[in-house]
């Protein structure tokens, strides 16, 4: 699962607002607050989360060192 600080990196990398968020993954932008401040939720919401990130062009790392990166934009297919 992906963690709050992991949630505001990506948002961050994507310069996303809480709003913008919430719509993606549709949630309330008080869950992405409580999630983002590492309240409890639920894995169905931290699902959607990631799949709306990972729509918009993140890709989660885990192992050792929990984060984020964006993915790598192929501009020779245009």
């Amino acid at each position: 699962m992906i963690t709050g600080a992991q949630v505001r990196m990506a948002r961050a990398a994507l310069r996303m607002s809480v709003r913008d968020v919430a719509a993606a993954a549709h949630v309330s932008p008080n869950t992405i607050s409580r999630i983002e401040a590492d309240h409890p939720a639920n894995s169905s919401t931290l699902m959607a989360l990631r799949n709306a990130f990972e729509t918009a062009g993140v890709e989660f790392t885990n192992g050792d060192a929990p984060g984020v990166r964006l993915r790598a934009r192929d501009d020779a297919k245009g």
